[in-house]
């Protein structure tokens, strides 16, 4: 009987020893609290954005943060709309470091090229979904006319360059700006 409790014993610890270990943070991923906080920062510069910007075909913004880094991704109809975004969200509490990945796009996308920027898209998320090296949850896509920006953060350096080339391999596809940030810290 008291082998038998010693065992539970151990087991337990070891149980305990490896759940804190998971919730521990290494440079690539975040703990449970650093996930809350960077939603929580996400969230409120999406929502100073729609305030400051509005919403609709002049701006189609993505917003990443990592332990306070907030990525701005996509594209806007202005220089002065990338600037403002750029103001707005550096005024957002939590935020430490603003890059602004945005592109300014004046052109006019006909219903036949809004269709194919979507389908390469998907090709796209789909080719990365499936790619070995890169974790496709990761990596934010957005095409326009065929160019495609590639954003958001990955673990390392082979992951950037990885998602590059899969975007790269789709038909269809102009160019590839490729906005990946390898996580610090």
């Amino acid at each position: 009987l008291h082998m038998r409790s010693s065992f539970t014993r151990l087991i337990l610890t070891l149980t305990l020893a490896l759940a804190v270990a998971a919730c521990t943070p290494t440079r690539t991923t975040k703990s449970a609290g650093e996930q809350l906080d960077d939603s929580v920062v996400t969230g409120r510069v999406k929502t100073a954005l729609a305030k400051g910007l509005g919403t609709g075909d002049s701006i189609r913004a993505d917003v990443e943060t990592f332990r306070g880094t907030v990525q701005l991704n996509g594209f806007v109809d202005s220089a002065e709309k990338k600037e403002a975004a750029t103001r707005i969200a550096r005024e957002v509490e939590g935020v430490k470091q603003v890059e602004n990945n945005l592109r300014i796009a004046t052109e006019r996308r006909t219903a036949g090229e809004y269709v194919d920027d979507k389908v390469i898209s998907a090709k796209i998320k789909a080719d990365l979904a499936a790619d070995p090296v890169v974790a496709g949850h990761e990596v934010n896509v957005d095409v326009r006319q065929g160019i495609v920006l590639l954003a958001g953060f990955v673990d390392s350096s082979e992951q950037r360059s990885r998602a590059e080339q899969v975007a790269k391999a789709v038909g269809g596809v102009v160019r590839v700006d490729n906005q990946l940030d390898v996580k610090k810290r």
